[in-house]
């Protein structure tokens, strides 16, 4: 009977965290369904694990920036200066920031992304141009 009782302590436990934990890895922030293609400089590359984040900034045609930061996973390192190509989901608030996947990523000069594993992207964006 104890171990009975104990199993079903840990199994309830269990239940109790999963929800948070499925809930930190929710995409609901992002709009996926009106992705938006951006060309700037990254200012800032971070690794979080198992997050990366790209601080990039995009400048527009009246000359002012914007730092994008835009939120995905790879396990690529990026330096400040390089120059990107991106297709993203925008944050659902308006505020420049996103999710992006690695295989919606390429260099200006039109040299793509070279990741070690494989990534999914967001549905409808596979034309993303290289």
């Amino acid at each position: 009977m104890g171990r009975r009782l104990a199993m079903l302590l840990a199994t309830g436990a269990l239940a109790l965290t999963a929800g948070p934990t499925l809930a930190h890895h929710s995409f609901a922030m992002f709009d996926r369904d009106n992705q938006v293609d951006l060309e700037g400089v990254v200012r800032e590359f971070r690794f979080v694990n198992p997050h990366t984040f790209i601080y990039l900034v995009v400048k527009h045609d009246d000359g002012s920036t914007v730092t994008w930061t835009l939120e995905g996973r790879t396990s690529r390192t990026l330096k400040p200066g390089d120059e990107l190509r991106m297709r993203i989901a925008p944050l659902r608030s308006g505020a420049p920031g996103g999710a992006w996947a690695a295989d919606q990523i390429s260099f200006r000069d039109g040299r793509p992304l070279e990741v070690s594993h494989r990534t999914v992207g967001f549905p409808e964006s596979s034309d993303v141009t290289r």
